[in-house]
Protein backbone atom coordinates (compact mmCIF):
# COMPACT_ATOMS: atom_id res chain seq x y z
CA UNK A 1 0.00 0.00 0.00
CA UNK A 2 1.28 3.47 -0.89
CA UNK A 3 0.58 6.60 1.09
CA UNK A 4 1.46 8.13 4.42
CA UNK A 5 0.18 8.29 7.94
CA UNK A 6 0.13 10.50 11.00
CA UNK A 7 0.74 9.29 14.54
CA UNK A 8 -0.34 11.37 17.51
CA UNK A 9 -0.94 10.84 21.26
CA UNK A 10 -4.34 10.86 22.94
CA UNK A 11 -3.43 11.90 26.45
CA UNK A 12 -0.67 9.90 28.14
CA UNK A 13 -2.04 6.39 27.64
CA UNK A 14 -3.31 6.16 24.06
CA UNK A 15 -2.04 6.83 20.55
CA UNK A 16 -3.57 6.88 17.08
CA UNK A 17 -2.17 6.16 13.64
CA UNK A 18 -4.32 7.95 11.09
CA UNK A 19 -4.20 7.06 7.38
CA UNK A 20 -6.57 9.79 6.26
CA UNK A 21 -9.97 11.07 7.32
CA UNK A 22 -12.04 9.41 4.60
CA UNK A 23 -14.32 6.47 3.85
CA UNK A 24 -12.11 4.20 1.76
CA UNK A 25 -12.08 0.40 1.57
CA UNK A 26 -8.33 0.17 0.89
CA UNK A 27 -7.52 2.28 3.95
CA UNK A 28 -9.92 0.25 6.06
CA UNK A 29 -8.29 -2.97 4.81
CA UNK A 30 -4.93 -1.60 5.94
CA UNK A 31 -6.33 -0.66 9.36
CA UNK A 32 -7.65 -4.22 9.75
CA UNK A 33 -4.22 -5.56 8.76
CA UNK A 34 -2.52 -3.36 11.36
CA UNK A 35 -5.00 -4.55 13.96
CA UNK A 36 -4.14 -8.17 13.16
CA UNK A 37 -0.41 -7.34 13.31
CA UNK A 38 -0.81 -5.71 16.73
CA UNK A 39 -2.68 -8.74 18.04
CA UNK A 40 0.08 -11.04 16.77
CA UNK A 41 2.77 -8.77 18.24
CA UNK A 42 1.13 -7.86 21.53
CA UNK A 43 3.15 -6.68 24.52
CA UNK A 44 2.69 -6.24 28.27
CA UNK A 45 0.81 -2.99 28.79
CA UNK A 46 -1.34 -3.19 25.66
CA UNK A 47 -4.89 -2.75 26.96
CA UNK A 48 -7.08 -2.28 23.90
CA UNK A 49 -7.02 -1.75 20.12
CA UNK A 50 -9.72 0.29 18.43
CA UNK A 51 -10.37 0.02 14.69
CA UNK A 52 -11.97 2.99 12.92
CA UNK A 53 -12.63 3.87 9.28
CA UNK A 54 -9.07 4.87 8.48
CA UNK A 55 -7.27 4.89 11.80
CA UNK A 56 -6.12 2.58 14.57
CA UNK A 57 -5.92 3.58 18.22
CA UNK A 58 -4.12 1.64 20.90
CA UNK A 59 -4.63 2.12 24.63
CA UNK A 60 -1.75 1.18 26.87
CA UNK A 61 -0.49 1.13 30.44
CA UNK A 62 2.49 3.47 30.70
CA UNK A 63 3.68 1.97 33.97
CA UNK A 64 3.75 -1.60 32.65
CA UNK A 65 5.65 -0.57 29.53
CA UNK A 66 8.27 1.20 31.66
CA UNK A 67 8.48 -1.80 33.96
CA UNK A 68 8.89 -4.43 31.24
CA UNK A 69 10.86 -2.54 28.59
CA UNK A 70 12.54 0.41 30.31
CA UNK A 71 12.50 2.41 27.05
CA UNK A 72 15.35 4.83 26.48
CA UNK A 73 12.87 7.27 24.95
CA UNK A 74 9.46 8.42 26.15
CA UNK A 75 6.72 5.81 26.27
CA UNK A 76 4.88 7.59 23.48
CA UNK A 77 7.96 7.41 21.23
CA UNK A 78 8.24 3.69 22.04
CA UNK A 79 4.57 3.23 21.12
CA UNK A 80 5.05 5.35 18.01
CA UNK A 81 7.69 2.88 16.81
CA UNK A 82 5.28 0.01 17.38
CA UNK A 83 2.67 1.73 15.25
CA UNK A 84 5.21 2.43 12.53
CA UNK A 85 6.12 -1.26 12.54
CA UNK A 86 2.44 -2.17 12.33
CA UNK A 87 2.06 0.01 9.25
CA UNK A 88 5.18 -1.20 7.43
CA UNK A 89 5.11 -4.86 8.42
CA UNK A 90 1.39 -5.66 8.25
CA UNK A 91 0.01 -7.32 5.13
CA UNK A 92 -3.49 -6.83 3.82
CA UNK A 93 -5.31 -10.14 3.66
CA UNK A 94 -7.99 -10.80 1.11
CA UNK A 95 -11.32 -10.37 2.88
CA UNK A 96 -13.93 -12.92 1.88
CA UNK A 97 -16.67 -10.72 0.49
CA UNK A 98 -18.58 -13.52 -1.25
CA UNK A 99 -20.94 -13.93 1.71
CA UNK A 100 -23.39 -11.12 2.32
CA UNK A 101 -25.21 -10.93 5.65
CA UNK A 102 -28.85 -10.14 4.99
CA UNK A 103 -30.64 -8.25 7.73
CA UNK A 104 -34.44 -7.81 7.82
CA UNK A 105 -35.79 -4.32 8.46
CA UNK A 106 -39.36 -3.19 9.01
CA UNK A 107 -39.75 0.26 7.44
CA UNK A 108 -43.23 0.86 8.92
CA UNK A 109 -43.75 4.45 10.20
CA UNK A 110 -43.96 3.24 13.81
CA UNK A 111 -40.37 1.99 13.52
CA UNK A 112 -39.02 4.59 11.07
CA UNK A 113 -39.88 7.81 12.86
CA UNK A 114 -37.94 9.97 10.38
CA UNK A 115 -38.89 8.14 7.18
CA UNK A 116 -41.83 10.33 6.11
CA UNK A 117 -40.07 13.59 7.01
CA UNK A 118 -36.97 12.49 5.13
CA UNK A 119 -39.05 11.67 2.05
CA UNK A 120 -40.71 15.09 2.16
CA UNK A 121 -37.41 16.91 2.61
CA UNK A 122 -35.78 15.08 -0.30
CA UNK A 123 -38.93 15.20 -2.44
CA UNK A 124 -38.92 11.47 -3.10
CA UNK A 125 -41.33 8.76 -2.03
CA UNK A 126 -41.00 6.57 1.05
CA UNK A 127 -40.89 3.59 -1.31
CA UNK A 128 -37.89 5.06 -3.14
CA UNK A 129 -36.02 5.58 0.12
CA UNK A 130 -36.64 1.95 1.04
CA UNK A 131 -35.58 0.80 -2.43
CA UNK A 132 -32.38 2.86 -2.36
CA UNK A 133 -31.52 1.69 1.14
CA UNK A 134 -32.06 -2.01 0.41
CA UNK A 135 -30.53 -1.96 -3.08
CA UNK A 136 -26.92 -1.64 -1.86
CA UNK A 137 -24.45 -3.95 -0.17
CA UNK A 138 -22.72 -2.08 2.64
CA UNK A 139 -19.37 -2.66 4.26
CA UNK A 140 -19.01 -2.53 8.06
CA UNK A 141 -16.16 -0.07 8.55
CA UNK A 142 -16.05 0.17 12.32
CA UNK A 143 -17.91 -0.72 15.52
CA UNK A 144 -18.64 2.00 18.05
CA UNK A 145 -20.18 4.18 19.99
CA UNK A 146 -22.34 1.50 21.63
CA UNK A 147 -21.33 -2.17 21.92
CA UNK A 148 -22.18 -3.65 18.54
CA UNK A 149 -23.19 -0.39 16.85
CA UNK A 150 -22.12 -0.90 13.24
CA UNK A 151 -21.04 1.98 11.00
CA UNK A 152 -21.69 1.02 7.37
CA UNK A 153 -21.14 2.89 4.11
CA UNK A 154 -21.91 4.28 1.68
CA UNK A 155 -25.58 5.05 1.13
CA UNK A 156 -26.91 6.28 -2.22
CA UNK A 157 -26.20 9.99 -2.67
CA UNK A 158 -29.95 10.71 -2.62
CA UNK A 159 -30.05 9.44 0.98
CA UNK A 160 -27.11 11.44 2.34
CA UNK A 161 -28.50 13.32 5.34
CA UNK A 162 -26.73 15.37 8.03
CA UNK A 163 -27.05 14.31 11.65
CA UNK A 164 -29.79 15.84 13.74
CA UNK A 165 -28.76 18.90 15.70
CA UNK A 166 -30.08 17.42 18.94
CA UNK A 167 -30.16 13.71 19.94
CA UNK A 168 -33.45 11.97 20.65
CA UNK A 169 -34.28 8.62 22.32
CA UNK A 170 -33.70 5.74 19.89
CA UNK A 171 -34.79 2.12 20.39
CA UNK A 172 -32.43 -0.84 20.02
CA UNK A 173 -32.55 -2.28 16.51
CA UNK A 174 -33.29 1.07 14.90
CA UNK A 175 -31.70 1.54 11.48
CA UNK A 176 -30.54 5.05 10.73
CA UNK A 177 -28.71 7.28 8.29
CA UNK A 178 -26.20 10.04 9.09
CA UNK A 179 -24.12 11.60 6.35
CA UNK A 180 -23.19 8.87 3.89
CA UNK A 181 -23.38 6.21 6.60
CA UNK A 182 -26.06 3.80 7.70
CA UNK A 183 -26.04 1.85 10.94
CA UNK A 184 -27.97 -0.17 13.49
CA UNK A 185 -28.48 0.93 17.09
CA UNK A 186 -27.57 -2.08 19.21
CA UNK A 187 -29.05 -0.72 22.45
CA UNK A 188 -31.60 1.86 23.54
CA UNK A 189 -29.73 5.14 23.40
CA UNK A 190 -29.95 8.84 22.63
CA UNK A 191 -29.00 9.32 19.00
CA UNK A 192 -28.78 11.87 16.21
CA UNK A 193 -29.20 9.61 13.19
CA UNK A 194 -32.34 9.74 11.05
CA UNK A 195 -34.29 6.57 11.81
CA UNK A 196 -35.93 4.89 8.82
CA UNK A 197 -36.75 1.43 10.20
CA UNK A 198 -35.97 -1.25 12.76
CA UNK A 199 -34.54 -4.75 12.64
CA UNK A 200 -35.66 -7.50 15.06
CA UNK A 201 -32.23 -9.12 14.88
CA UNK A 202 -30.14 -8.36 17.97
CA UNK A 203 -26.78 -6.76 17.24
CA UNK A 204 -25.49 -7.11 20.81
CA UNK A 205 -26.42 -9.91 23.19
CA UNK A 206 -24.67 -10.16 26.55
CA UNK A 207 -26.06 -13.67 27.02
CA UNK A 208 -24.26 -15.21 24.05
CA UNK A 209 -20.61 -16.14 23.54
CA UNK A 210 -20.43 -13.98 20.43
CA UNK A 211 -21.54 -10.70 21.96
CA UNK A 212 -21.39 -8.64 18.79
CA UNK A 213 -23.10 -9.92 15.65
CA UNK A 214 -21.29 -7.89 13.00
CA UNK A 215 -17.58 -7.27 12.66
CA UNK A 216 -15.38 -4.90 10.70
CA UNK A 217 -15.12 -5.98 7.07
CA UNK A 218 -18.51 -7.74 6.94
CA UNK A 219 -20.82 -7.13 3.98
CA UNK A 220 -24.44 -6.36 4.79
CA UNK A 221 -27.60 -5.96 2.76
CA UNK A 222 -30.95 -4.94 4.24
CA UNK A 223 -34.30 -6.26 3.07
CA UNK A 224 -37.77 -5.10 3.95
CA UNK A 225 -40.27 -7.05 6.03
CA UNK A 226 -43.83 -6.36 7.19
CA UNK A 227 -44.92 -5.62 10.74
CA UNK A 228 -46.26 -9.17 11.07
CA UNK A 229 -42.96 -10.59 9.86
CA UNK A 230 -41.15 -8.34 12.33
CA UNK A 231 -43.12 -9.90 15.19
CA UNK A 232 -42.22 -13.38 13.98
CA UNK A 233 -38.54 -12.47 13.68
CA UNK A 234 -38.20 -10.97 17.16
CA UNK A 235 -36.51 -13.99 18.70
CA UNK A 236 -34.34 -14.84 15.70
CA UNK A 237 -30.57 -14.68 16.28
CA UNK A 238 -27.95 -14.22 13.63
Amino acid sequence: MNGGYTIFPLGDSAATIDLGNTINESLNDKVIAMHQWMLANSFPGLKDIIVAYSSLTIIYDTGLIKQHFDPSTTVFEWIEQKLQNAFHQSTIQQINSSTTIRIPVCYAPEFGMDLIGMAEEKQITVEEIIHLHTDRIYRVYTIGFLPGFSYMAEVDEKLITPRKQNPVPVAAGSVGIAGAQTGIYSLNSPGGWHIIGRTPVKQFDANTKELIKLKVGDRVQFYGISENEYSQYENVKM
